[in-house]
This record gives C-alpha cells, sequence and structure tokens, in this order.
C-alpha cells in the first residue's frame, strides 16, 4: 500500500471550473454561496456538515493529540522476540511448549539473525509511524483551511477532490492504528532444524512490547552523601523483573574523581547509592537487565540529582540552622 498522500490540486484541474461562458458578474455571483439557488444552497451545507463532521471525529485535534502520544510511546518501549506454539505436537499431552524447551531445539545463529530482523522491522515500523502522523496532521490543517474559506467552489464543482482527499486521509488512519501494534516476523527458514526427531514444534514469531521504565520523580531524592532512587513501568510486569542502573558524577575535577561511577544490577525498582561527594551533581540512568530476546531499546530515562552541601568546616557564630529538606530531582528526559 502506498501512503503517499497529495494536495487538494482544487487550482490545479479546469475539468470541474465554472463554465468560461459566464460572465464577470456571473462568475462572482457564483462565487457568493448566499447567492445560490435553494437546492444548491442546500448541498453546499450538507457537504461542509460532513467535512465539519469528520474533522471534529475521524480527525479531531484530541484524537491526533492521542495518535502523537502513542507514537512517542512506542518510540520509547522496549521490544522483544515472544515464541508461541503454533499448535501441539502429535502426541504431546502439554497444553503449551515450555519456552525453555523451545529454546533448547532453536537453532542460535538463526535465532541472532532473526532478532536483526525483528530490530529491522521496528524501525520500519517507528519510521512509518511518524509519516503517517505527519500525513494526518497536514490533511487536518488543509481540510481546516478549506472550511475556513468562503470559497463554495469546492463544495459544488470541486467536490470529488474532496471525497477522494478525505478516503485518503481515512486510509492513513486506519494504516496508523494497525501500526500501533506489533505485528508477526516472518520466518524464511526454520528455526528448528530436523535433527530426527519425533516431535519437531510449530512456532511462530510475534514482536512484543515492554512499556519504559521511568525514574519516579517524586520520590528520587539526593541527600549529603547518598541518593535514594525510585522507578517504574507504566504497566507492572506479572514477573520480577532485572533493571540495570547507572550512575557518574558530572564535570569530575580530578582523576580520583572520575572513579565516581559505575553500574549497578538492580532486582527491584528501588536502589540507595553511597558514599558519594556532598554538593554534586550526578547522572543517573535505568533500563531494564539484557536478555536473550530483547530486539531494539531506543530509550532509556535517565535524571541529574544535585547532593546536598556537607556541614561547614568551623564553628558558625549565631543559633545553628536546621538542615533543609533533601533535594528533588532535576528532568532530564
Amino acid at each position: 500500500m502506498s501512503f503517499q498522500v497529495t494536495g487538494l490540486g482544487l487550482n490545479e484541474t479546469k475539468l470541474d471550473s465554472p463554465p468560461s461562458f459566464l460572465d464577470r458578474e456571473e462568475a462572482e455571483e457564483a462565487d457568493d454561496p448566499r447567492l445560490l439557488e435553494p437546492e444548491v444552497w442546500r448541498t453546499y451545507m450538507e457537504r461542509r456538515t460532513a467535512l465539519r463532521g469528520f474533522l471534529t471525529s475521524d480527525l479531531s485535534p484530541h484524537l491526533l493529540r492521542r495518535h502523537h502520544a502513542r507514537t512517542e510511546l512506542l518510540k520509547k518501549c522496549s521490544y522483544y522476540i515472544e515464541i508461541l506454539p503454533k499448535h501441539l505436537a502429535p502426541g504431546d499431552q502439554d497444553p503449551l511448549l515450555l519456552p525453555t524447551a523451545t529454546f533448547q531445539l532453536i537453532d542460535p545463529w538463526k535465532f541472532q539473525r532473526m532478532k536483526k530482523v525483528g530490530a529491522a522491522q521496528t524501525k520500519i515500523q517507528l519510521l512509518l509511524l511518524t509519516d503517517l502522523l505527519e500525513q494526518l496532521d497536514r490533511g487536518r490543517a488543509e481540510l481546516g483551511a478549506l472550511l475556513g474559506s468562503p470559497d463554495p467552489q469546492p463544495f459544488l464543482a470541486g467536490w470529488g477532490l474532496v471525497e477522494r482527499r478525505l478516503a485518503d486521509l481515512a486510509a492513513v488512519s486506519d494504516s496508523f492504528l494497525a501500526m500501533t501494534v506489533p505485528g508477526r516476523l516472518h520466518m524464511k527458514h526454520r528455526l528448528v532444524p530436523d535433527v530426527g526427531a519425533a516431535k519437531i514444534p510449530h512456532i511462530r514469531l510475534m514482536l512484543s512490547t515492554k512499556m519504559p521504565v521511568v525514574f519516579d520523580r517524586k520520590e528520587s531524592v539526593a541527600h549529603q552523601d547518598w541518593v535514594s532512587l525510585r522507578w517504574f513501568a507504566t504497566i507492572q510486569p506479572v514477573a520480577p523483573e532485572q533493571f540495570e542502573l547507572r550512575f557518574k558524577l558530572l564535570d569530575p575535577r580530578t582523576q580520583q574523581e572520575c572513579t565516581q561511577c559505575g553500574i549497578i544490577p538492580v532486582a527491584a525498582c528501588t536502589f540507595d547509592i553511597h558514599n558519594l561527594m556532598p554538593n554534586r551533581s550526578y547522572k543517573f540512568t535505568v533500563k531494564r537487565a539484557e536478555s536473550y530476546t530483547l530486539v531494539y531499546e531506543p530509550w532509556r530515562d535517565s535524571l541529574t540529582l544535585q547532593t546536598r552541601p556537607g556541614p561547614p568546616k568551623g564553628p558558625t557564630p549565631g543559633r545553628p540552622g536546621k538542615a533543609g529538606p533533601p533535594l528533588t530531582a532535576l528532568s532530564e528526559r
């Protein structure tokens, strides 16, 4: 299917233009909706209503904002290969084929090649989503300008072009919605080699998504020489997940300070990092730990926190001050 969308082209065609034998006064009257015949006026108003209905339902600003939000979310998701059995092998009494047993039968080299195919398919799909959304934005702007124009000709002699434009945009909208759901991966070769086994499982590969991991910017706080970090996924997974937490000191001033960094495997959604330097800025990133089925992960959340200043080195005259609250996160999405 071609996603190329052209403009209305109402000024590029002479097929539906007013007859040339109309004099100047008659042509001006034809361009004034108030001077149209009752039947023509009724047709004009019905078509304007139809166009307005399309712009307020099928292509409303609220719907386009949701499409933009959905596209941005998909650009931050993690993409995985999911292996599903097509059907039970003959004589197999188990209701589902265990994933561990399936991976033991799959050719590792072919599976790695399918992961590259899955990554390429995901990148193309995200690019197409962006392109389709731009077409919908342009289409709504064009039709909105047409609706605001006093010229009746697009709704009368040029209505065929408008109808084709509406049909094109409806098709683009359907393609966009269908592409927001990851699809099936098509295999050219068998992943499970025929080694003379009595039962070779029939499998299919699907692309699946996991929602992005995001720092909790209200609960992640910095103290004098340590930080408390919290993160979450918008949809909680069924099984516990492993994460990879990274941190580093920003703008180190000495070689010793350059060692203030690290990668920490975490099996929860919270972690405290100690032995940090007071009154310094640190950058933290979090993502899911690498897994065998991961094919594409284009984004990871990052956060900058500044630790609190340390106590004064000498005695300070006057009444002692109270320690302020911990500094909250500086958003760095």
